[in-house]
């Protein structure tokens, strides 16, 4: 079986520059606006197809090109941005950007500097691997530390990088470099496939991700609550690198987006003042009533752990989240 062929050039952020920072809600998708880099992998996608493709499950009929909903339940409205210096590259398998339930567009939606590239085993985009060079990223591939050699795997993002010069000097350290979060969105069976046979991930750190919530994304079915979607995962990585605003927007709209895409499959309409909608304009506003954040522990006294529900990096022998839940659920 051939691998299918490879855009011609890396689908990355929009080419028009997306506003700094976004404090609202962008509005309704204007007519002409640069579709993010999931969007134009999809597109790519599609025009290689030989023929249309039926997603199974989902509600039926025309869908809004900006949200992937029916028009009665469109998504473009509440379509949230929020500023980060973390980005994230989706890796993804074959029909992943077809799929109306996949949730790497909900990121590509909310963090501007979203990549998104297909996968395939016997090539890889020259744009990936240029994108992974970069100086200005460091990139972390999100897999079960499990499943790695102990030695790549990491826990916690790295730290700066010490100058080349002598600590006397009070030159201290250098800029960090901005976290890169490579997601692998597939099935389970593809996931691990994909990171066997990817040998430019392999000199890459590994974040295994460990958090103690259960996933809420209700889109398609899983036998385990410790199994997560892209958009989840993504939430993760953002919060670990100190963008709590970020991920408590991102889930929030994923809540949203579930809840719409429910609601168009059982022919219901969507509930604007509803929990799912109260709780992302609360996010925009940064509300964090509902998530205060933790009291500092005393000088000398250890922190205490996370509450249930909180989201912390554990050990990579515990049960470790699987990057691509997203997609493998039916």
């Amino acid at each position: 079986m051939h691998a299918p062929a490879l855009p011609a050039s890396g689908i990355g952020p929009s080419p028009r520059k997306r506003p700094a920072v976004t404090d609202r809600s962008d509005g309704p998708r204007q007519a002409g606006a640069v579709p993010h880099a999931v969007s134009r992998l999809r597109a790519a996608r599609l025009a290689r197809s030989a023929k249309p493709f039926l997603a199974r499950g989902g509600p039926r009929g025309e869908r809004c090109p900006g949200c992937r909903l029916v028009p009665s339940h469109c998504l473009c409205g509440v379509r949230p941005q929020v500023s980060t210096r973390a980005g994230v590259c989706l890796l993804m398998a074959d029909i992943e950007p077809l799929k109306p339930s996949n949730t790497g567009w909900l990121i590509a939606d909310v963090v501007a500097d979203t990549w998104a590239f297909g996968w395939a085993r016997t090539q890889v985009d020259p744009a990936l691997l240029a994108l992974l060079r970069d100086p200005q990223w460091q990139p972390y591939v999100v897999f079960p530390g499990e499943f790695v050699e102990p030695g790549r795997v990491v826990t916690q993002l790295l730290a700066a990088a010490p100058r080349g010069t002598a600590p006397s000097s009070g030159a201290g350290t250098a800029p960090a470099r901005r976290p890169l979060f490579v997601l692998l969105d597939a099935t389970w069976p593809e996931a691990r496939k994909m990171f066997r046979k990817s040998p430019y991930l392999d000199a890459l750190p590994v974040l295994s991700l460990q958090p103690e919530q259960l996933s809420r994304y209700r889109l398609r079915r899983s036998t385990r609550g410790d199994h997560f979607c892209t958009a989840e995962v993504a939430g993760l990585c953002l919060e670990l690198a100190g963008e709590a605003r970020a991920a408590q927007v991102l889930q929030a709209y994923l809540d949203v987006f579930t809840h719409h895409y429910l609601q168009a499959k059982h022919q219901l309409p969507p509930h604007g003042d509803g929990a799912e909608h109260a709780q992302l304009r609360a996010a925009l506003a940064g509300d964090d009533a509902a998530h205060p954040p933790p009291t500092p522990p005393p000088p000398g006294e250890a922190a205490p752990p996370p509450a249930p529900g909180d989201a912390a990096p554990l050990s990579p022998a515990a049960a470790p989240v699987n990057p691509a839940r997203d997609s493998a659920l039916t």
